[in-house]
């Protein structure tokens, strides 16, 4: 008991740090113009160079303007750009904001200065790495030039050629991984998985939870409620992505968390303990939704928008399949003792539930509740 006690405390303390999207960066070169455009999160630049001057937690345009030498610098200093095999010279230019899908960014315009044009392009992008391992540089080229591209930890330094047109496999091979990662960074997304794999393995009757005895009877139940959650999420995904729908990011998010919450509490009061396919399904269209933001603000750039919904897609997938094929066996298999529907599965459930009511005041009110 007392273990869990812990865990729930835990979770509800890792609130803030979870609550929000992915750190990412958006970098566009145009080869023709010799220009670009690097859109960088203002919550990650003020982390990293405290431009809160008056630290009230409003970043304000003043603020940010009195260290644009400086951020240009930081970020410069951590970008490379070389072309047939000579350095560029990146040249600040004008400082903007602009709104993502999570929030305000600062569009840093450069220009390129490079000895010669002919032959590929190599890239070393630095950002963030050494504050944030979970940070992903997010790369295109302007029209159809070359292939898009994240950078991330292990893999800093990438080589284009521009006048070779990237195939389709390249582009779903890049959007998979990309799609596989932030899914297995949601945590949103995950504990909404999580709350309705705990009782697998377990069926309800009046006299409260029971184990069922067969692994087969779990699986079918499991799989019935992944498929529901996958056609869902996918439906809407799509629609998001192919700009058919479209719902303000703070409702979606906030919907999110409500999910959660109540996903996790339908273990405790097991309303629809025999309709949890339904129930994924249900809130696997607002999930959907939710995921769709962060394939927008990366998709932009491709060339290919089809290939990289489906790349993506088939990446959220796999990821989200690694994670049941994990956790199945170890619930069932916990399910068989008497004290995992009274003690753990409760306990773990209103952990989660307490964290999503967390992040639900976060994204229904805009605010941040420090509570370490």
């Amino acid at each position: 008991m007392k273990n869990w006690a812990l865990l729930c405390l835990w979770l509800c303390c890792s609130a803030p740090a979870m609550a929000h999207k992915a750190s990412d960066s958006y970098l566009s070169l145009d080869p023709a113009r010799l220009q670009g455009r690097w859109d960088i999160a203002l919550r990650d630049l003020d982390y990293a160079l405290g431009l809160d001057a008056n630290g009230d937690g409003a970043l304000t345009w003043g603020e940010l303007r009195n260290m644009s030498d400086a951020v240009f610098a930081y970020a410069m200093q951590r970008l490379s750009v070389a072309s047939a095999g000579r350095d560029c010279a990146l040249q600040p230019g004008q400082l903007q904001v602009a709104s993502h899908s999570d929030g305000n960014y600062a569009v840093l315009n450069f220009a390129l200065s490079c000895p010669d044009l002919a032959g590929t392009w190599a890239l070393d992008y630095r950002l963030f790495f050494d504050l944030d391992a979970q940070h992903r540089g997010l790369f295109s080229w302007a029209g159809s030039a070359g292939r898009p591209a994240i950078f991330g930890p292990d893999s800093q330094r990438q080589t284009f050629d521009v006048a070779t047109e990237h195939s389709l496999w390249q582009v779903l091979a890049s959007f998979a991984g990309e799609g596989a990662h932030h899914i297995l960074i949601g945590y949103d997304h995950l504990l909404f998985l999580f709350s309705l794999l705990l009782p697998a393995g377990l069926a309800w009757d009046r006299t409260g939870w029971r184990a069922v005895g067969s692994w087969r009877a779990a699986a079918l139940e499991v799989a019935a409620v992944v498929t529901a959650f996958t056609l869902a999420h996918s439906l809407t995904l799509s629609l998001t992505a192919l700009h058919v729908i479209a719902l303000p990011a703070r409702w979606v998010e906030a919907a999110i968390a409500a999910s959660v919450a109540l996903a996790a509490l339908n273990n405790i009061y097991p309303l629809l303990a025999r309709r949890r396919a339904w129930l994924a399904f249900g809130f696997g269209l607002i999930h959907g939704m939710g995921i769709a933001s962060v394939l927008l603000d990366i998709g932009n750039g491709s060339s290919s928008p089809i290939a990289a919904l489906l790349g993506f897609n088939l990446g959220v997938e796999a990821g989200q399949l690694v994670v049941v094929a994990l956790a199945f066996p170890l619930v069932v298999y916990a399910g068989r003792f008497a004290a995992y529907p009274g003690s753990a599965m409760r306990w773990s459930s209103a952990a989660i539930a307490a964290l999503a009511c967390i992040w639900l005041a976060e994204r229904s009110l805009e605010i941040s509740l420090q509570i370490f």
